[in-house]
């Protein structure tokens, strides 16, 4: 199992599947030093769902879904809104699991991209049918869900995205996303990020050619959006990634920019190292942590 850092106090949320729910149940935790990723079984089962394309579960083993999900502490009463879905890989795991007792916000852009997701949504009325889809237009104010309301935003190797390219200046379209996600959540509602990672000594220039982007960049932005820091993991890293390739994240599995050029090496790398982030909305309603034990380390 891989360990987890935690550096600021965990915050554990009780919730209602209803957009209208009551503040979330507020508890504080001790600053801790490292510790273990605790699987939870019910997102493990979640995970482990033969319904799901053959496919995508080939590639759990990159991304960890289970120990991802359970560090930014996921439970099935939970409002979730998941950005930029993409194709739907994390989506295939967070409807159903959502679909009992919570609600399950996927926010898609306009036209192509929303249609696309609603024939992933179309083509298992079973799995998918309880989804909401909202729009999400980069660098303009969206109203993803009612403000206050979402437990959890999640997105999944975005930022680069929303940073733009070198044409954008600044941080492109990213101040206002992280500010929509703080806006919609409850207080104690949790951020969580999973980004592909570049070194802190690398040119930051690279953040808006390569896919990859620093986590120091990542914390800025959130902490800028009035987030605090909640924990950081090394659940998807990958030590065979030097983060220095042709074309980028894209060079690597899946995509394989180059197609058989050098396939079998990058293949062997396989996907992208990654930072697994976890940021909280302050609760001024939450009581003061107790006072962190010493670090035996």
């Amino acid at each position: 199992m891989r360990s987890v850092l935690i550096l600021f106090p965990a915050i554990a949320l009780a919730t209602s599947p209803l957009l209208a729910a009551k503040a979330p149940v507020r508890h504080a935790a001790p600053v801790a030093a490292t510790q273990h990723a605790t699987v939870d079984p019910d997102i493990a089962k979640a995970v482990a769902d033969t319904g799901r394309k053959a496919e995508n579960r080939a590639r759990d083993k990159y991304r960890h879904p289970a120990q991802t999900l359970s560090f930014f502490g996921l439970k099935p009463d939970m409002t979730v809104v998941e950005m930029l879905p993409g194709g739907g890989w994390y989506s295939e795991i967070l409807a159903p699991y959502l679909a009992a007792n919570g609600h399950f916000v996927a926010a898609v852009p306009p036209g192509k991209s929303t249609d696309k997701y609603q024939e992933l949504l179309a083509s298992d009325a079973a799995r998918y049918g309880k989804t909401q889809v909202t729009p999400f237009t980069e660098g303009q104010p969206n109203q993803l869900v009612p403000d206050g309301t979402a437990d959890m935003v999640v997105t999944f190797r975005n930022i680069h995205n929303l940073l733009g390219s070198p044409e954008q200046a600044g941080d492109g379209n990213a101040p206002q996303a992280f500010a929509d996600w703080f806006r919609v959540l409850k207080p104690g509602g949790v951020l969580g990020i999973e980004e592909h990672r570049l070194p802190e000594t690398m040119d930051s220039a690279r953040e808006k050619t390569t896919g990859y982007v620093k986590r120091s960049t990542v914390i800025r932005l959130a902490m800028a959006a009035g987030f605090q820091f909640a924990g950081a993991s090394d659940i998807n890293a990958n030590p065979k990634d030097d983060h220095d390739h042709p074309k980028g994240v894209w060079t690597l599995p899946p995509t394989y920019e180059l197609g058989d050029q050098d396939k079998a090496k990058y293949a062997a790398i396989g996907e992208s190292d990654r930072m697994t982030l976890k940021f909280v909305k302050p609760d001024p309603n939450a009581p003061a942590p107790a006072p962190a034990a010493p670090d035996a380390h």
